[in-house]
């Protein structure tokens, strides 16, 4: 059961680039996608909402791009999740309780003032869900998987961003 989209999950990597990036070479959301193997489209959409959220901030122009709207340690998966789910509810309690055969023509006094028990666990379960997503931050997730993977893949991410933005600066100067 997926309980929030691909957009989440394409998000954090495309953050996890940009808590890496640095300060002369902004990867732009081509850049991001490509490098994903994604669509262009989806990811410049996925960025709008990151924009509106004030997670990540662009650049305009040929050398332009994007980069974090504020330090990666302040940034937590739950303000990723939520720009981009907008704060959706994990769980739908349908209320079947009334539904049920026994109770077609009288539904008990007490079913319409207490929630159901079923409910109450699910809530209770995005409540923790929520406060461990909270609690982790794109610093972390950046730190976690810059150490896990070997120095020469970081290096060569790093030096396919960096040669991105230096063709998209040569492809300026010539215009």
């Amino acid at each position: 059961m997926s309980l929030y989209g691909s957009s989440v999950e394409y998000s954090l990597h495309c953050l996890l680039y940009l808590a890496d990036a640095t300060e002369d070479s902004p990867p732009s959301s081509r850049d991001l996608a490509e490098f994903q193997g994604i669509s262009p489209s989806f990811v410049a959409k996925l960025f709008t909402r990151l924009e509106k959220a004030g997670l990540v901030a662009s650049e305009e122009g040929i050398g332009g791009g994007f980069r974090l709207g504020r330090a990666a340690d302040s940034i937590s998966v739950l303000d990723v999740t939520d720009a981009l789910e907008e704060n959706k509810a994990l769980f739908d309690c349908k209320e079947i309780r009334g539904k049920c055969i026994l109770y077609r023509d009288k539904r008990p006094a007490r079913h319409s003032q207490t929630v159901c028990s079923i409910h109450v666990v699910m809530l209770e379960a995005e409540q923790r869900m929520r406060e461990s997503l909270a609690e982790t931050s794109l610093a972390d997730l950046a730190g976690e998987v810059r150490n896990k993977l070997p120095a020469k893949i970081n290096t060569d991410r790093a030096q396919w961003f960096q040669d991105r933005q230096a063709g998209r600066r040569k492809r300026k100067t010539r215009q």
